[in-house]
């Protein structure tokens, strides 16, 4: 099994970015949150075998999203 690849959405002096975990530069820039995200998302989805952690504004985690949904390593029940 391949390592997934993590990407971050983050809070920056200039607006939001999504950036690949140990990466330098963002993948994904701009001015609000949501806008990054769906971005961020999208270009994951596409990758596959990845997961998008999203931070609130403070840094910590708000939510993790994994795709495809089949590879979660913890899938919630329900």
């Amino acid at each position: 099994m391949t390592k997934r690849k993590t990407y971050h959405v983050t809070k920056t002096d200039d607006g939001w970015q999504g950036k690949v975990e140990g990466g330098k530069r963002a993948s994904i820039t701009g001015d609000t949150k949501a806008d990054v995200m769906k971005k961020t998302i999208d270009l994951a989805k596409n990758q596959g075998n990845t997961s998008v952690k999203i931070h609130k504004t403070d840094g910590k985690i708000q939510e993790e999203r994994t795709f495809p949904k089949s590879s979660d390593p913890f899938p919630p029940e329900g």
